[in-house]
């Protein structure tokens, strides 16, 4: 079993909050959770600033400089969630991690290093993409992770 969490640990890179940018639908996302916080957003949905401009929320989050900013903005509930997000929330994660490790060999290589293990992610606070404090969550980011494994060694 390979548990994950904090960026900077070996296995970091595989967070979702880690610094590996990649294209996706055209544009260009710092870190997957940038790309997963802005499609909970419908592609019309529009913020209005203080200023009075207004730009598409996807845009709002994909340009935040930080990944803990992203998320933040994603998490606004004065904001219109898209309808189907609890339908499609994992395919988007998918379709980011995809992404991901396609676009960077090198993490690809480290990915497969994992062998068979089970992979972990270890967040202490979340028990749906993580284990959660006490392992009894669902881990679906580190399920995917394995399914985006899984598929690189079939093409590799």
């Amino acid at each position: 079993m390979i548990k994950f969490w904090r960026t900077l640990e070996e296995h970091g890179f595989m967070n979702t909050v880690s610094g590996f940018g990649f294209e996706l639908d055209g544009c260009y996302w710092p870190t997957v959770e940038h790309y997963y916080q802005a499609n909970k957003f419908a592609e019309d949905a529009t913020i209005t600033y203080a200023s009075g401009r207004t730009i598409p929320i996807r845009e709002h989050i994909r340009c935040q400089p930080t990944a803990k900013m992203a998320a933040i903005e994603g998490r606004r509930r004065d904001l219109p969630l898209r309808p189907d997000w609890e339908a499609v929330q994992e395919e988007v994660m998918l379709r980011a991690l995809r992404a991901k490790f396609a676009q960077h060999p090198d993490l690809a290589e480290r990915l497969l290093a994992t062998g068979e293990d089970e992979l972990v992610y270890a967040s202490p606070e979340d028990y749906f993409w993580g284990a959660g404090q006490d392992g009894s969550g669902a881990n679906r980011l580190g399920i995917l992770l394995m399914r985006v494994r899984d598929e690189l060694r079939q093409k590799s």
